[in-house]
């Protein structure tokens, strides 16, 4: 069935695959409309793909809100980094690991009874949201800025929605994943990435349209 879908037109894909898949109506509907006017920009990152390339402003995800009165952090704008891209990678590496080891993995439904709240992990764990704001926040305690660290919301491979949270290096923008303790190059995941936080404007989210089903 997926294979059938591949091959249909862009917005007639991500209907289908909403109707196949629990990803809410809103961000299809998000999807869709950026399609509209894009054409073949849709289909890839700017900088030659290493960075991923929004395409337009677009509506904050499920659950986002409140997050930026509870953690200021989360959307606040940093300094510059004074650290080497080394050592940010070396400590991006760490935190992913650290974090992926100690959050166990539950949905908000049954912690919150909500279908979607993001917070920073409790005693019981998080889910997707929740990991990459635990890592962002341990990032930004290092001195890594936050204009670096962005929340990026995405289909994972077996199309279920799923977020992540983007370091944008000196070498293209990488992934951290609660599903993985690798850390790969945001083309590399074979996600479809949907929205990503604005870096000039965190409270703020663009459309991305990138990877995965996105293809010519």
């Amino acid at each position: 069935m997926n294979e059938q879908i591949l091959k249909q037109p862009y917005t007639a894909r991500i209907f289908k695959l909403a109707r196949l898949q629990t990803i809410s109506f809103s961000t299809m509907l998000c999807v869709s409309l950026a399609f509209a006017g894009l054409g073949g920009e849709a289909n890839a990152g700017g900088n030659n793909g290493l960075f991923l390339a929004p395409k337009r402003a677009s509506v904050a995800p499920d659950g986002f809100s409140g997050v930026c009165a509870r953690y200021p952090w989360a959307c606040a704008r940093s300094n510059k980094s004074q650290l080497s891209s080394e050592v940010i990678l070396k400590l991006a590496k760490r935190v992913n690991t650290q974090v992926n080891r100690q959050t166990k993995e539950i949905e908000d439904q049954d912690q919150y009874g909500k279908e979607e709240y993001w917070a920073l992990p409790t005693t019981r764990g998080g889910d997707c949201e929740d990991f990459a704001l635990s890592k962002k926040m341990r990032l930004m305690s290092h001195g890594v800025s936050s204009d670096r660290l962005l929340i990026a919301t995405v289909l994972d491979r077996d199309l279920n929605s799923h977020a992540v949270l983007v370091l944008r290096t000196d070498r293209g923008d990488l992934v951290l994943d609660n599903l993985t303790s690798k850390i790969v190059s945001w083309r590399s995941t074979g996600y479809t990435f949907l929205k990503l936080q604005n870096p000039k404007a965190k409270h703020k989210w663009q459309a991305v349209l990138a990877g995965g089903v996105i293809k010519n």
